[in-house]
């Protein structure tokens, strides 16, 4: 009885969420966000380890809808952490094209803003 109402219960969840096959996906939780990197990383690290110990054990219909909830947070760390790195990118392309000429303030200033943003990726 008890794994009939967990089943209908996630039945229900499902159906309320609005999933359906062939349906565009639907956003029914928002996960934690991502303002900053330092806060993307920290919910990357936090939730990458909450996702192993789930799925360390044997997964159950509960394991699955926290799993769902979870994939939320990570996306939102994934998105942050894509956007920084692309800007992340960028400042290094500037570093080298102002050594390339010579732009010795550019490469200073720009020099300094890559090594703080990789620096927290490093760590």
């Amino acid at each position: 009885m008890r794994n009939v109402l967990k089943y209908l219960s996630v039945g229900i969840v499902l159906m309320a969420c609005g999933t359906a096959i062939g349906q565009d996906r639907i956003d029914h939780f928002k996960g934690e966000p991502a303002p900053t990197l330092e806060q993307a990383l920290i919910n990357f690290v936090a939730y990458n380890a909450k996702l192993e110990a789930l799925l360390a054990g044997e997964l159950q219909t509960d394991d699955m809808v926290e799993i769902h909830q979870i994939t939320y947070t990570l996306e939102n760390a994934l998105e942050r952490i894509r956007q920084d790195l692309a800007d992340l990118a960028d400042t290094l392309e500037e570093v080298h094209v102002a050594s390339e000429t010579m732009n010795y303030e550019v490469v200073r200033e720009a020099g300094t803003i890559y090594l703080e943003v990789s620096k927290k990726l490093a760590n």
